[in-house]
């Protein structure tokens, strides 16, 4: 019986896994320790009250659907909790909230939640999708996302009827795009309640037009959307390469457009960096606000993870938050990552926060990353060293046909070998636009289509970028 158990809680972990960031899985679900089951009682030990707490407020519902998913209709789900007294350990039982967690057939997860489009109901019965903890007041502004919000909150006040329609905001993942999205979902039902207001993925758009097909329901799905009065369409480029889904959309963003409907919509790049979707669709992304929600700069940051430190009722050094602000730079996923491994170690560990803790955790969190940072300086020492180009070169206006070639391929291998957008990679590169860097990348994708040498050259640069150890 233990050994079967062990499975299948080995078999719930590879779920959790898939749908939690690695960085929540690892430090939350990893320490716990499947202890027993008996009698539909499962019970699960965990290193403190405080982990307890966090499970129970956090991701109680993700361990009650798996459990169901795993061990079937009925499970209890129980917590032994390590409680440290005297120097010794001793344990406690903690059922889990909601009449011990008896497991009937649940709700879906709400990160996997999905609308249901084709049954015509009214505004007041539509399920939006939007979370309510994004609200446009824990948005906090920056320099870097201060035209994103301001839009957001124009167009709660008035719906598709600014200049801002439709707003499309791109940038890296983790720097607020969805955040925001929810928030103006969030204050346009709250300034106008009789509005039908949704939000919905490209992915679970996708999904729902694939069903709809093979359901023979298009007209319905078709009815549903434009009956929409705020669209909300997170991550539409993932809808590139799936021609039939962007020409439905394409339909559907006219005529909500021409009914005066609000369109809000998200990418990981500007419009005009999108390979692979429709030019009239890329057209019309751009009829109204494009605006990039940039990396929070270090004030940012700092307000940011003030507010967060806040809200868990913790007190941190002020060195502490100055070391988490000035060297976790990305993104605000990455922050809260930060924090939330600090909070755990600590507990665990029964260690104070302090500089020394937060230098550990740090490091582990963000090395992988201050390794991609530098591989533009890596890539550009291996082509000038090719060219035999002094790397400042590289930034310089110059015009030179060698040192044009030379900037026009190191912007060429950064795209292709580093997950960032063209604006970032010209701001890195001489200060260039993206249009700049989308011109390099053709023009050294057509010289390796059509010169057998410039091919070999570039052969030769991209084995040298694999060798390890470059400087």
């Amino acid at each position: 019986m233990q050994a079967n158990y062990l499975s299948l809680w080995n078999k719930c972990l590879e779920i959790i896994k898939d749908i939690l960031p690695e960085a929540a899985y690892r430090t939350w679900f990893l320490p716990i320790v499947p202890i027993s089951y008996e009698n539909k009682k499962f019970t699960i030990q965990v290193p403190s009250q405080f982990f307890y707490e966090y499970l129970e407020e956090k991701y109680v519902h993700v361990l009650k659907v798996t459990l169901f998913r795993i061990f079937g209709e009925g499970v209890i789900l129980n917590y032994r909790i390590v409680m440290e007294k005297s120097g010794k350990d001793s344990t406690i039982d903690y059922p889990a909230t909601n009449s011990h967690a008896v497991l009937s057939t649940p709700s879906p997860i709400d990160i996997k939640k999905a609308p249901q489009p084709y049954t015509g109901y009214a505004s007041q019965d539509l399920d939006s999708l939007l979370n309510p903890k994004y609200t446009i007041d824990n948005f906090f502004e920056g320099t870097s996302n201060k035209l994103a919000r301001r839009a957001g909150e124009t167009i709660a006040d008035n719906p598709g009827r600014t200049t801002f329609n439709p707003l499309l905001l791109y940038g890296h993942s983790g720097v607020g795009k969805t955040h925001l999205c929810h928030a103006i979902g969030l204050r346009t039902r709250e300034m106008h309640p009789a509005k039908k207001v949704l939000y919905v993925s490209a992915s679970v758009f996708q999904t729902q037009y694939t069903d709809a097909v093979r359901k023979n329901t298009t007209n319905d799905f078709l009815m549903f959307y434009q009956s929409l009065d705020v669209l909300i369409l997170d991550d539409i480029h993932e809808l590139v390469g799936k021609q039939h889904t962007q020409n439905t959309f394409f339909h559907i963003f006219n005529n909500l457009h021409q009914l005066g409907k609000q369109l809000v919509m998200t990418s990981d790049k500007a419009p005009a960096e999108i390979r692979g979707m429709e030019e009239r669709l890329i057209t019309r992304l751009k009829w109204g606000l494009t605006t990039e929600i940039a990396q929070p700069d270090k004030a940012l940051r700092k307000k940011i993870l003030q507010k967060k430190i806040e809200a868990e009722g913790l007190v941190f050094k002020s060195d502490v938050c100055d070391y988490i602000a000035e060297h976790v730079t990305d993104n605000i996923r990455d922050l809260e990552g930060t924090l939330v491994s600090l909070m755990a170690h600590s507990v665990i560990n029964n260690r104070e926060i302090d500089i020394t803790l937060t230098r550990q955790i740090i490091k582990q969190i963000v090395s992988a990353k201050q390794e991609e940072s530098l591989s533009i300086e890596k890539i550009q020492k291996v082509v000038c060293d090719f060219f035999h180009l002094e790397p400042e070169l590289i930034h310089s206006p110059s015009r030179k046909r060698e040192i044009v070639q030379a900037r026009q391929i190191v912007m060429y291998l950064a795209i292709k070998h580093m997950h960032v957008s063209l604006s970032h990679i010209g701001r890195r590169i001489g200060g260039k636009n993206h249009a700049t860097v989308s011109h390099s990348c053709n023009a050294v994708r057509d010289l390796i289509e059509t010169d057998k040498t410039f091919r070999s050259t570039m052969e030769t640069l991209e084995d040298t970028l694999k060798k390890p150890k470059l400087a």
